[in-house]
């Protein structure tokens, strides 16, 4: 019997949730190269006796406006998951991560030992289990992000958020372990992101639905029951 290929244009990501994804992407690889250099000076200026390189200073600058551009996307993203209608799709989600059905049908798919399980959500439970740990990493990045910032500037918002801050800075064990657990976080975060490339190709070779172009056009493409 033939196979039916017939597809059909199903929306699946709001511009919103598509736009804190490339922009969170995008801000992630900055923070990134521009962390490395704070923690490890990699390009020196031309040694000079005018005061005029500031290049510490200019990527210190380039790091934390970009973080703050990261900590607005994730809340924006917090409130859409929340409240959003068309991101319900993305909170159903939730009932397919505690089926441990569709937990065995997808690891079995991934196995290629049977077929994709069908989701009332947007993720199936390995991707919802991962995006899940990986905002929470993203969250302790910020907020680590954050009381380093606080030392460094002391009035407008850093004196505004100076003694939580401090609060939080005890709690984690002093200024020391906050920049270890930053650091650690940006590990977390780069291994995440080579793994979520990884597998969002492999779904989209592997399932034939244009899984990939729904982060870029809103649309994947599955076939037609």
């Amino acid at each position: 019997m033939k196979e039916d290929n017939k597809r059909i244009a199903e929306y699946e990501f709001s511009i919103g949730l598509r736009l804190t994804h490339w922009i969170r992407a995008i801000s992630i690889a900055i923070l990134i190269v521009s962390g490395f250099y704070l923690a490890y000076v990699f390009v020196s200026p031309v040694i000079t006796s005018e005061p005029v390189n500031f290049m510490n200073a200019k990527w210190r600058a380039v790091h934390q406006i970009v973080g703050f551009v990261l900590i607005g996307c994730f809340i924006f993203k917090f409130y859409l998951f929340l409240f959003d209608k068309k991101s319900k799709i993305e909170r159903v989600s939730v009932k397919d991560s505690i089926n441990p059905k569709i937990w065995i049908d997808q690891v079995k798919y991934y196995l290629f030992l049977g077929k994709h399980p069908h989701l009332s959500g947007v993720y199936n439970p390995l991707q919802f289990v991962s995006y899940l740990f990986f905002y929470i990493v993203l969250f302790v990045i910020c907020l680590t992000g954050l009381i380093l910032y606080v030392h460094v500037y002391h009035e407008g918002l850093g004196g505004l958020l100076y003694d939580p801050m401090r609060v939080v800075e005890v709690w984690m064990g002093g200024l020391a372990n906050v920049r270890l657990i930053h650091h650690i976080a940006m590990w977390i975060i780069m291994i995440f992101v080579v793994a979520h490339v990884y597998m969002a190709i492999f779904n989209a070779i592997k399932g034939k639905d244009g899984a990939m172009d729904a982060i870029i056009s809103g649309y994947k493409f599955p076939k037609e029951h």
